[in-house]
């Protein structure tokens, strides 16, 4: 289906500098967004935006760390400001701190806090004050579905999207009267750098599509790993017309692996 509604837009995008970001960043573009590109490696993020641009799409870098409230404030005024009313806003930077409560430092709790869910809180609060004027707008807020089923070893991370999930719910509430959609996309395991920093050899990834009983982790019954294109081709319908009529809602794509009823 054709997505509708994204082209002629103004769009953030976290984390678009690797993986889930990367592809989301690209499929807005090649629909015909206006795409901010942001994140904390600047650099990298240059080379996403330049190899976009040199394909004829739209796209501009921007350095920010999204924990950083000022420094999100002034972010979104100079994308409004360079590009337009900001239509979408697509939530993806993340962190993952593994291992288990009595290993986790406070450093590791409180930075895994602050960019999952401090930042989506800056960046959703920054934009949703525009977006409430012009009463329209789509936010996308990329979690986990680790935010809805307990992972040994992963506390932190489970916990900081949980939250983010039920701001992002709690914000579509008060945003909804605006006409304005907040919505999830919860990722299983997906091949992205961050997946594969957890392996320990190059069968990761069967293992991972196993499952670990030891750890009461069920596997993936499509028995595949999801792609960075599949979580953002779900982040892009969220944001489309097709879309127009959802909003509060958590979007599992797993291939099957929480089992959800």
């Amino acid at each position: 289906m054709n997505r509708t509604g994204i082209g002629g837009t103004v769009a953030i995008v976290t984390g678009a500098a690797q993986g889930i970001g990367a592809a989301v960043a690209t499929a807005l573009a090649e629909l015909g967004a206006t795409v901010a590109a942001v994140d904390r490696d600047g650099e990298q993020a240059e080379t996403v935006a330049a190899e976009l641009t040199g394909k004829g799409h739209a796209v501009h870098a921007y350095r920010a760390d999204v924990a950083d409230a000022a420094t999100v404030n002034e972010l979104v005024e100079r994308v409004e400001s360079a590009h337009g009313p900001v239509d979408i806003l697509a939530n993806v930077a993340g962190v993952l701190q593994v291992g288990t409560v009595q290993e986790l430092t406070d450093e590791d709790w409180h930075r895994t806090f602050a960019v999952n869910t401090t930042g989506v809180f800056n960046l959703s609060r920054a934009v949703s004050k525009h977006m409430i004027r012009r009463k329209r707008g789509a936010i996308v807020t990329v979690s986990s579905n680790a935010a809805g089923v307990p992972r040994h070893g992963m506390s932190a991370y489970a916990a900081s999207k949980a939250a983010a999930t039920l701001f992002t719910k709690s914000l579509g509430l008060e945003l909804a009267e605006y006409g304005i959609r907040c919505n999830v996309v919860a990722p299983g395991s997906t091949d992205t750098e961050m997946q594969r920093g957890m392996w320990e050899d190059e069968r990761g990834a069967e293992r991972v599509i196993a499952g670990a009983p030891e750890t009461f982790k069920a596997g993936i019954p499509l028995r595949k790993l999801a792609t960075p294109e599949d979580i953002a081709d779900a982040v892009v319908f969220l944001a489309s017309d097709q879309a127009g009529h959802i909003t509060m809602h958590d979007l599992y794509v797993d291939g099957g692996a929480t089992l959800r009823a």
